[in-house]
């Protein structure tokens, strides 16, 4: 996606001298302190942060090992069973064990946390209660419900099939339309026009590497910095569209633009020496939670 991405062994040397300086393996807030390299750039060579170190030969601090749905879902119960309710996002991370982010990045929107309970929990009579106090699941016939064709889902690229049981109804005319649901930190749906795009690049723009200078009505969109080197920034200029072909038929001259910043990349002959950033993509390696 980005031609400026570090190499594997970079990554890994810098994983390494950031262990030497500490005198242990860095954790991510660390290693981010003491190297010029972003979180997401590591990620675009391994799944995870603990790979990384260990990849770099390194052994991980054991605090960082990925917990299993199960360990979530347990807790997530227990804290219904306790205050007899589902709890909002922010009653969690208030009384719960865990951070709302890794429920999030294991079972999607937080909204969606309650369906998985069930599916883990059906059946099993200790839990009958926890299980009591959860929406029952919808029983209306889906035969007649009207679904558009092509539905896209939100982050993952995919489209839902006329098999897919969520109901559809008719738009109504008085009324905006919303992108897919995402409950991406402060973002509750995906892009579906350009101002959604300029809106979720600046909440990610840090973790990206990018420092925002100026953004303006005329092309290119925006100028920004970000940083080669340790102690080295350069500028670069970016364009925002929902879709990377749209740069196209706007007609703007790839001459006098680094970089396009868009939901979605449908560019196929986009030119290879302008640079593009899929924010649908960026967001899957970035935790939906400061938390």
């Amino acid at each position: 996606m980005s031609r400026d991405l570090p190499e594997k062994n970079a990554v890994l040397d810098a994983i390494r001298q950031a262990g030497q300086n500490l005198g242990h393996p860095p954790s991510r807030a660390e290693f981010k302190a003491h190297s010029a390299m972003t979180e997401y750039q590591v990620l675009q060579h391994f799944a995870s942060w603990r790979e990384a170190v260990k990849a770099a030969g390194l052994e991980p601090d054991s605090t960082n090992v990925r917990l299993s749905d199960e360990d979530l879902l347990r807790d997530w119960g227990a804290l219904v069973r306790r205050y007899r309710e589902i709890p909002t996002r922010d009653h969690y991370r208030r009384h719960g064990k865990y951070s709302p982010g890794v429920f999030e990045r294991h079972f999607g929107p937080w909204s969606s946390v309650p369906s998985h309970f069930r599916r883990f929990a059906e059946g099993d009579s200790q839990w009958a209660d926890v299980l009591a106090l959860l929406p029952v699941p919808s029983a209306t016939p889906l035969a007649n419900v009207h679904r558009p064709e092509g539905h896209s889902v939100g982050g993952s690229g995919s489209s839902i099939q006329s098999h897919d049981p969520r109901p559809r109804h008719s738009e109504l005319p008085d009324r905006p339309t919303y992108g897919d649901p995402i409950d991406f930190r402060g973002l509750r749906h995906v892009p579906i026009n350009e101002q959604g795009v300029v809106f979720l690049f600046g909440m990610v723009a840090r973790e990206l590497g990018y420092i925002v200078e100026a953004v303006q009505a005329g092309f290119p969109d925006c100028e920004a910095k970000r940083q080669v080197a340790a102690g080295k920034w350069q500028r670069v200029r970016i364009e925002f569209e929902f879709e990377s072909r749209n740069f196209r038929d706007h007609g703007h001259p790839p001459a006098g633009c680094d970089l396009i910043v868009c939901w979605r990349h449908n560019w196929t002959d986009c030119p290879t020496d302008l640079e593009v950033v899929e924010l649908e993509t960026v967001l899957q390696s970035l935790g939906k939670s400061h938390e």
